[in-house]
């Protein structure tokens, strides 16, 4: 018996072997084995990963808002103007710069009490300051709903050396009213007030004038936000926790706080800067990611496509069709692209997918011709002939004999038109021909040239969007430079 199991079982392991040696030989695998061992290839998918990651972040992480706001300046109004990148400021190399500080309500430490019938809601931010420099300024954001007797606000705050400046304290305005509802369903007028203090605020200096006498050096009220953080023995800043008290008095039962916020004015700010709008560089960055691939992958899979199809009908039909296919074929080629495109933009409209859909138009005709070549030699193999004899349609030829033949130099030529299509839409938003209401690494240069950015030193509004371009296209450019090398051999034959 253990010898006629053996006898089947032998030949079947021997089967099962032959079918794994085939299954891995197969030319698919092959080609992937190929690129998986090709240093070229490697290099370009790990930068393509690191876009890919960004893109994810981006979708994910970063408020949509954000892109949908781009170009609002009150949407980024707490951020600093043309600050640098808050990395440069490790202390390695001098002194450090203060950073933009930015805190909202779900950072403060809310109290509340009642004092003879007057509610008191206390937002404590607490700012552990430890910079070499004094803050640029800094601003109070609010938004308080009161009835029809104003709340009032004060501001006072509490440093590192235990002494409370009170800095602010103002009753806030009647405003509009609009019906409301308590809990008893009563109707009662509300309002709704967003204020900001600002540093500058003629009020905050007249209340420091009476701390002046705590110095022992001539000191400025008219600069809070040195008075404020200046040690009072020497002229420094006073290192240590801030706290910032926003103390709030309601005088009926619908009066609430909204919305609070401290903002602490800097020079650095974030992990690629800001620019002369304010916006937070870094969220461009991300969000011209997938808008970079968007543009790219789409652009070099709808024209190459195109051009394939295009380029083997011409080929295979040959005579007057492949005359007359061609003749189009060169008009395109022979048009000045970029001139026309420009003429077309401002034409037709600035938006991505218009700039897109013309990217493709003008993009296809390189891929004719190769396709073309390529056909032209596929079709009278023998295995073509043969079955043309059989009696198979010219499509069924096309779609299972030609097509399949030229698709590893497909892929090739896609990702090598990607780089293309990205440096395209650059160059247009660089001219100021792009769609002005998203983030693109061609619009952030077109803004940094605008405001001067290389002459200024303002290389970080500059360099990042120039490089992430520089990558991307040099991230396909490998990988269709090592696919185009491993199908040679077989365009040679």
């Amino acid at each position: 018996m253990t010898a006629q199991f053996a006898s089947r079982f032998i030949p079947n392991m021997s089967l099962l072997r032959l079918k794994l040696v085939n299954l891995f030989s197969t030319p698919k695998l092959h080609f992937l084995n190929q690129i998986l061992r090709s240093k070229t290839a490697i290099s370009g998918i790990t930068i393509l990963m690191i876009l890919i990651a960004m893109t994810t972040y981006a979708l994910v992480a970063i408020p949509l808002e954000s892109f949908r706001q781009w170009n609002n300046p009150n949407y980024w109004i707490n951020y600093p103007k043309a600050a640098g990148p808050s990395w440069t400021n490790l202390g390695l190399f001098g002194p450090r710069a203060s950073e933009q500080i930015i805190l909202e309500m779900h950072s403060a430490e809310i109290s509340s009490k009642s004092i003879s019938g007057i509610r008191v809601n206390t937002h404590t931010y607490s700012v552990n300051f430890n910079y070499d420099s004094y803050p640029t300024d800094f601003m109070i954001p609010y938004t308080v709903i009161y009835g029809q007797i104003p709340s009032a606000i004060e501001v006072t705050v509490l440093r590192p050396d235990d002494h409370i400046f009170k800095i602010y304290d103002a009753a806030l305005p009647p405003g509009l009213s609009q019906q409301s509802s308590n809990s008893n369903n009563s109707p009662q007028d509300t309002n709704e007030y967003s204020g900001r203090i600002f540093s500058t605020d003629h009020s905050i200096s007249k209340n420091l004038h009476d701390y002046l006498d705590l110095f022992s050096y001539p000191q400025d009220e008219s600069s809070p936000q040195v008075m404020i953080f200046s040690d009072l023995h020497s002229k420094k800043v006073l290192q240590g926790v801030y706290k910032f008290n926003e103390t709030f008095y309601f005088f009926n039962n619908v009066d609430k706080v909204k919305e609070s916020g401290l903002v602490l004015g800097g020079t650095v700010y974030g992990l690629m800067g800001t620019d002369d709008l304010r916006r937070d560089l870094s969220i461009g960055i991300f969000w011209g990611t997938p808008v970079a691939l968007f543009i790219g992958l789409t652009v070099s899979l709808s024209s190459v496509f195109i051009g394939l199809i295009y380029g083997v009908l011409a080929g295979y039909k040959g005579k007057r069709t492949d005359e007359a296919l061609m003749r189009i074929n060169d008009l395109v080629v022979f048009l000045p692209a970029l001139p026309i495109l420009i003429l077309l933009t401002a034409t037709l409209g600035r938006s991505i997918f218009i700039i897109t859909l013309l990217l493709v138009i003008f993009g296809w005709a390189g891929a004719t011709r190769v396709s073309r070549s390529l056909s032209l030699q596929i079709k009278n193999l023998q295995y073509v002939e043969a079955a043309r004899i059989m009696g198979a349609s010219d499509m069924y030829i096309i779609l299972k004999h030609i097509i399949p033949q030229l698709l590893p130099l497909t892929f090739a030529s896609i990702a090598i038109a990607v780089p293309g299509a990205i440096l395209a839409e650059a160059a247009l938003s660089f001219l100021g021909l792009g769609d002005p209401t998203i983030p693109t690494w061609g619009q952030i240069l077109h803004d940094a040239n605008s405001a001067d950015a290389a002459a200024r030193g303002l290389w970080w509004w500059i360099i990042p969007p120039g490089l992430m371009i520089a990558l991307t296209g040099l991230s396909f450019a490998l990988i269709g430079k090592s696919i185009e090398t491993m199908t040679e051999p077989l365009n040679r034959a």
